[in-house]
């Protein structure tokens, strides 16, 4: 009998971010975080109960007792591909940070799978976490968190270039959010460590959301750091947050 999950929410939207963007999921948002990321909104704070969509893509909610079992989330995908059967592209399993979880998901993805494709959304900093979950996943969306725009306390390229090496074979990319302080030798710095392992992986650059919607980097800048990226990889792309243009979860 699998584990089951404390999960923030469930909802159905369109993946703002990037590989996928653009891309109709079902997104399981997991609790807690072992980042605390300066520009991040998400309330990861443990609670007792879950949000869900009344239906896909209603942006109404009612609330779940947690934690969740592997069945009732399997009867929810299978409800609402019956209602929009070919809507959504994968499930996405986000936070947080999915990987905490590692152990239950390692159960719950086969299953999963054998509904949707899995699109796994990670900080990049739980290798040995991936190991477990790496073979039922179809995608990895992983995050490089830049010092001058996570603030993270401690420079973290080291865990994120051991992630990147164990993504090694899976459909995977890189994303990381920019500012108007991000400097050269952040982006130099990624380029390295994606290239160490395979340099032809997509990078993604992506703008620093505001709270009052706009974006933390101007239009030279991000021109700038694309310029210096695309001297050291041949697939850089500039893609903001979708969802928060088009006003969706």
């Amino acid at each position: 009998m699998s584990e089951p999950l404390y999960i923030s929410e469930i909802f159905s939207s369109i993946q703002g971010e990037g590989m996928l963007a653009g891309r109709r999921q079902i997104f399981v948002r997991l609790m807690e975080c072992n980042l605390d990321c300066r520009y991040c909104d998400t309330d990861f704070i443990k609670a007792d109960m879950c949000r869900l969509e009344t239906q896909p893509g209603s942006g109404t909610f009612y609330n779940l007792p947690l934690p969740l079992s592997l069945n009732k989330i399997s009867a929810i995908f299978a409800e609402w591909l019956l209602r929009l059967p070919a809507a959504h592209h994968s499930v996405s399993f986000t936070g947080g940070e999915p990987l905490l979880s590692a152990d239950s998901l390692a159960e719950w993805f086969p299953e999963i799978r054998k509904i949707l494709p899995i699109h796994l959304e990670t900080n990049g900093t739980l290798p040995i976490a991936l190991q477990k979950v790496k073979p039922s996943v179809d995608y990895i969306s992983m995050d490089m968190k830049l010092p001058s725009t996570a603030g993270c306390s401690a420079p973290l390229w080291d865990l994120h270039a051991l992630f990147l090496r164990e993504c090694y074979g899976k459909n995977v990319s890189v994303k990381v959010v920019v500012g108007e302080g991000s400097t050269d030798s952040e982006i130099i710095q990624v380029c390295e460590v994606i290239a160490a392992v395979d340099a032809k992986l997509p990078l993604f650059l992506q703008p620093l959301s505001l709270s009052d919607g706009g974006v933390g980097i101007s239009a030279a800048r991000i021109f700038h750091l694309q310029e210096l990226a695309s001297s050291r990889l041949p697939d850089v792309r500039v893609i903001p947050q979708m969802h928060k243009l088009l006003g969706a979860l």
